[in-house]
């Protein structure tokens, strides 16, 4: 198997597995309860908490766990335009986000906010000049996503944070989610107010995940109910998904450290080897792109077609974003690109992990080579 499906989900370290299972066993108790048991459960919470704080360089109390990425935006671009819409309702993001990122705010628009969608160039980028000049006096929120989900493409995050620095009284969120463990964001020395962060895509487990507050930053919560997690997000805290979760965190970033150059390396074949190919187009820019993205269009071939034929070879690649993968159409992400609605309809997504090797990148684009061959001959 040559998996390459890792932006949609990745394969759980066995640790994390392990420590999951453990935790679940041994610490099962809600560690809101006030018996003995759900003191040990609030213990190993708090000791989570306060790994995963280290690992990212924040105080713990900071840390807010959340179901994922979905929630973690929602949370933070809801949570900060209800809470301060009394100095204003001008929110700021990109027409390229993620669609919980997008989607939150249409939603706001639909209650009154105003929203600036930034476009991007060809290479998926914002101008800096854009949104200088899109920044007005009732401008309570900035939401940028780091590494964009289809393409790869890095979103100049620091000077943004430069930017914003002169404009104290605005909110800077970033959609990490595709970044942790690949690109680096020092959330303190960015000036960044709220991070996402999913465990999912760090080889933890589905349904973890973190959000970044800066202390300092109040934000209305989107859940009622409970106390729990600074008051920021009500409900019982999945105590052993956490825990797995700080492990994953800290083991990624330790890979990190040692195999990202031979990740950029695969990449850089992998793109090499793909524009050779005839009627394919390769959609990730050469620079400031993530070093796991790789988005290309085979003209003339609908993806979904393509797709089932490398499954049955046993190589796994996507279209899109996982969670927009199965409403079918053009990308909105290659269209507002400006990269027309051909690239946009026949787009693939394959996105590696440290665990892949140079071996299988080999082996998938040889498998590839045929299969688009295979395609063109019977479309003769």
């Amino acid at each position: 198997m040559i998996y390459l499906d890792n932006s949609a989900t990745t394969k759980p370290y066995k640790d994390v597995l392990d420590t999951f299972v453990t935790v679940s066993e041994k610490y099962f108790a809600n560690p809101s309860s006030l018996h003995s048991k759900g003191g040990e459960a609030e213990k190993l919470l708090g000791q989570a908490r306060k790994s995963i704080a280290q690992l990212l360089e924040v105080a713990p109390s900071e840390v807010i766990f959340t179901s994922g990425g979905t929630e973690g935006n929602n949370i933070a671009i809801k949570g900060i335009a209800f809470q301060h819409q009394n100095r204003g309702k001008h929110l700021i993001t990109t027409s390229v986000e993620h669609a919980s990122s997008f989607e939150s705010f249409q939603y706001l628009e639909s209650k009154g906010f105003e929203v600036t969608y930034l476009p991007v160039n060809h290479e998926g980028l914002i101008s800096i000049e854009d949104l200088e000049r899109e920044i007005r006096p009732d401008t309570i929120l900035v939401s940028i996503i780091h590494v964009n989900n289809e393409t790869g493409t890095i979103q100049p995050i620091e000077q943004i944070g430069k930017i914003l620095k002169q404009h104290r009284k605005i909110f800077f969120h970033v959609d990490n989610v595709q970044g942790v463990g690949k690109v680096e964001l020092p959330l303190k020395e960015w000036v960044i107010d709220l991070c996402t962060i999913s465990a999912h895509k760090i080889h933890g487990l589905k349904g973890n995940g973190v959000l970044f507050v800066k202390n300092g930053v109040s934000l209305s919560s989107l859940f009622t109910g409970g106390e729990q997690e600074l008051k920021k997000r009500a409900g019982t805290e999945n105590v052993a998904g956490i825990v797995a979760m700080a492990k994953a965190l800290r083991l990624i970033l330790l890979e990190m450290q040692d195999k990202k150059k031979n990740l950029l390396k695969i990449k850089q074949f992998m793109l090499e080897e793909l524009r050779k190919l005839k009627g394919v187009e390769v959609n990730t820019p050469e620079n400031h792109s993530a070093p796991h993205i790789i988005n290309f269009s085979v003209l003339g071939i609908k993806p979904e077609v393509l797709i089932h034929s490398l499954d049955k070879r046993d190589v796994y690649v996507s279209t899109r974003s996982a969670c927009s993968s199965k409403q079918g159409g053009s990308s909105r992400i290659l269209i507002e690109m400006g990269l027309g609605e051909q690239r946009a309809s026949t787009a693939i997504r394959m996105s590696t992990s440290y665990e892949n090797t140079m071996e299988e990148a080999t082996r998938a684009l040889a498998i590839l080579k045929e299969e688009i061959i295979n395609f063109k001959k019977v479309m003769r």
